[in-house]
């Protein structure tokens, strides 16, 4: 009995201990990496963190992929900011931001951005860039507010044919991350998330591999993923990521957004094209292309391009592609004033 209340009396103390350093880091990183960007009240108890960059020219609107932040876009905003008005943020649920209220269906997310635009005072017409769910979120926003938008880039945006309900062989996937979040988000609680990112990002990765064979397979997986796609992404906003990702917050967002894929899937499959908007769709060389039929439910104004050295992440794989055609689309923005004069 004795030895029994000893055990207890460690696991508590243990987990009394990862509280009290999860709370601390995460009050330290709050003070150390948010002055860079602002909260904006959208209303309903929510606030949306917002990165500004750039002063001049018409406004360039970036939106992540499904589990991804403004840092995904880092790189690409800093060098688009030297010739137009940029603005990244992070979603409801996300980075920086409060949980989110709604489904994470795009609909919902791009009325959300719409309000932070108007909140934040950033005046359209917008040129919308999109990656992944984030090329969806943009698909929408043309589709709602037509009016307010110039041009769109989607870098590689995500097929819906090839998600549940379209393709229920994905439903393992989606399975996979909801039990793989339910995991994460008490082991952010007591710190373990944090001692796990902290080791993958800043040290040895001794910490997160272990951690994350004690998840399973699913856990060794999310890890490769994650190591992929971030060592492509600039060392300095390395911490910032780490950072991200010893929240609780930010696997309840992610649980949310991974939940939502099959609404997701309905929503957009049922969505009309784009009409007389210029749509630049970024797709990786090592996928299949889309086809004129993807082509044409995208919208009646749609160019591909095949970015040959790329996988998924093209904007962190060939990023000059990204922003040259970005700098394409800010050039005719700039001109229609002209041609509407002449």
């Amino acid at each position: 009995m004795l030895l029994f209340l000893s055990i207890l009396g460690l696991i508590a103390a243990l987990l009394t201990a990862g509280v009290v350093y999860q709370w601390h880091g995460a009050r330290s990183d709050r003070r150390r990496y948010t002055s860079d960007g602002r909260w904006i009240d959208i209303g309903g108890k929510r606030r949306l963190y917002l990165v500004e960059k750039g002063s001049s020219g018409p406004a360039v609107i970036f939106e992540a992929g499904i589990a991804a932040t403004n840092l995904n876009w880092f790189y690409i905003q800093e060098a688009v900011s030297r010739f137009a008005s940029t603005a990244s943020y992070d979603r409801g649920g996300l980075g920086w931001s409060s949980p989110c209220r709604t489904a994470r269906t795009p609909a919902n997310i791009a009325a959300e951005l719409h309000q932070l635009l108007e909140g934040a005072g950033i005046k359209p017409p917008y040129i919308l860039v999109g990656h992944s769910f984030g090329g969806l979120v943009m698909r929408r926003f043309a589709l709602d507010y037509p009016e307010e938008v110039s041009s769109i880039v989607l870098v590689d945006p995500m097929r819906i044919e090839e998600w549940p309900p379209l393709d229920p062989g994905k439903q393992s996937e989606i399975d996979r991350g909801k039990k793989l979040f339910r995991f994460a988000i008490p082991a952010a609680r007591v710190g373990l998330a944090r001692l796990a990112v902290t080791s993958l990002f800043l040290r040895s990765g001794r910490a997160a591999q272990q951690l994350a064979g004690a998840a399973g397979n699913g856990g060794q997986h999310v890890l490769d993923r994650i190591k992929d796609e971030v060592g492509k992404m600039p060392r300095e906003v390395w911490p910032i990521v780490a950072a991200h990702w010893s929240r609780p917050g930010n696997y309840a967002g992610m649980r949310s957004h991974v939940e939502a894929v099959p609404d997701t899937v309905r929503e957009m499959h049922n969505a009309e094209p784009i009409q007389k908007i210029p749509v630049r769709v970024l797709t990786p060389g090592k996928s299949t292309p889309l086809t004129d039929e993807q082509i044409g439910r995208i919208g009646n104004r749609v160019q591909q391009v095949i970015a040959p050295a790329s996988a998924h992440w093209i904007h962190l794989d060939e990023p000059d592609l990204v922003i040259d055609s970005i700098r394409e689309m800010v050039m005719a923005a700039a001109a229609q004033p002209i041609a509407a004069a002449d």
